[in-house]
């Protein structure tokens, strides 16, 4: 197979992928962040590799590319970005609990978080989702395969419905900038009324 080959059928699996996402999961997923913004509190977002990286690229977005003068930005924290704290929790506890740690470090009843798990069934992921619930926390889940475990226990979850990480991880984070633009657009409306 060519390049050329290679790329035409990449761009031809992402347009068909993303053709499949449900919009209505986002639209929900909107709502909630809507909501967790209003009462002023914090979203938590976290993955492993890939995800990783989109987790710390959405809360960058959200922190930085959603505030206007004399209002709150969106308060959004990566929770794969404190590198010392998840080689610590690695070290003393387990991988497994890396996000669950910090959570309870950090977690306030309000707060939202916003789980990354291509395959749906990364267990420090799982830990941090039902940690965060059993305090009334809402979960958001962006999930691609078949979904795994993530998207049976979200409150809301998008999935893309691809078993290729390169393309669900691209849908992921296309996903985000949805998502961020979203509240870009909410927030700079609230400035101005």
């Amino acid at each position: 197979m060519t390049s050329s080959h290679i790329v035409k059928n990449y761009i031809s699996a992402a347009l068909g992928v993303l053709a499949k996402i449900d919009t209505s999961d986002i639209e929900k997923a909107i709502e909630i962040f809507e909501t967790t913004y209003r009462a002023n509190r914090v979203m938590y977002i976290f993955g492993n590799g890939g995800s990783a990286a989109t987790s710390s690229h959405l809360a960058e977005d959200l922190s930085k590319g959603c505030a206007c003068p004399g209002k709150s930005s969106f308060k959004a924290w990566s929770l794969t970005d404190n590198t010392p704290l998840l080689t610590a929790i690695s070290n003393d506890f387990s991988y497994e609990a890396v996000f669950e740690k910090q959570l309870e470090i950090l977690y306030v009843p309000g707060d939202t978080v916003l789980a990354i798990s291509a395959s749906g069934n990364s267990k420090n992921v799982l830990h941090a989702v039902r940690y965060a619930q059993k305090r009334g926390g809402r979960a958001i889940g962006l999930t691609g395969f078949d979904g795994g475990v993530l998207r049976s226990i979200s409150d809301v979850n998008i999935h893309v419905p691809y078993d290729d990480f390169g393309l669900v991880e691209d849908m992921h984070l296309l996903v985000g900038h949805i998502l961020s633009t979203s509240m870009k657009k909410f927030i700079s409306e609230s400035c101005v009324s």
